[in-house]
């Protein structure tokens, strides 16, 4: 595989994830592919309604207009709503992707109908709507939350029984096949929820969406394909106050 090197815009203010998000991106890219981390410098210090996508849409579309402007090869906006990643596909000339798109299109080739396990109530709303954009609402068979905010998932123990304790209801609930952790502040749990709930009888897929990014990704770079320009047209020139 050829060398790869891709930005990760954490779209936050604050950087209490960055050093897990470097960790995690690196565990699961190849050998040859660079990875460098951000932060926002305006937004919000977590995402977790459509109004904080809002306010860090200006700031993620400035990372990635200068990603690529610095010689990178992608961009990975590492947030499971995807924010500004359709804007900024507009805008540049390299491929962007969120999380939650990757996760989504992995899940629907791994089984039947999959479930999204997510930290708030509030965000429901808006993955349902990646589900439906994205053509998959039909394979979706739940969105449900753990009712913990983006900030205090570093209480992985409880992260970790909470989700599980979702994801059988998903599975036994809502007849879910494969399952994808809704938030990609829920890194290093995979695995783990893979291995309980094989125990308890239930051999199925978990999706990590750090991992589905970035594979997915590196499978676009080695294609040596970006977003269509049919699709994603240049914006008109027009004066713009930003």
């Amino acid at each position: 595989m050829k060398e790869m090197k891709i930005k990760v815009i954490v779209p936050i203010i604050v950087d209490v994830f960055n050093e897990e998000v470097d960790r995690e991106f690196k565990t699961y890219a190849s050998e040859k592919t660079e990875i460098e981390v951000v932060n926002l410098d305006k937004g919000t210090a977590s995402i977790e309604s459509e109004y904080d996508e809002a306010l860090a849409a200006p700031d993620i579309i400035k990372k990635v207009i200068e990603a690529e402007k610095q010689g990178f090869d992608g961009v990975i906006i590492d947030c499971f709503g995807d924010p500004a990643v359709k804007a900024a596909r507009e805008v540049v000339d390299i491929p962007v992707v969120g999380a939650a798109e990757p996760s989504m299109l992995f899940a629907c080739s791994l089984g039947h109908r999959f479930s999204v396990v997510t930290v708030l109530e509030n965000v429901v709303p808006m993955i349902e709507n990646i589900a439906k954009v994205l053509g998959v609402y039909d394979k979706l068979a739940s969105v449900r939350s753990v009712d913990i905010p983006v900030l205090e998932l570093h209480d992985k123990d409880k992260l970790r029984n909470a989700l599980y304790d979702e994801m059988l209801k998903a599975i036994k609930e809502d007849k879910a096949h494969v399952l994808i952790l809704g938030c990609t502040g829920m890194m290093g749990l995979a695995d783990d929820l893979h291995n309980m709930l094989k125990e308890e009888g239930y051999d199925m897929p978990v999706i990590d969406p750090a991992a589905a990014s970035i594979k997915f990704m590196e499978a676009l770079l080695g294609l040596g394909v970006k977003q269509s320009r049919l699709t994603y047209m240049k914006p008109p020139e027009k004066e713009r106050n930003v």
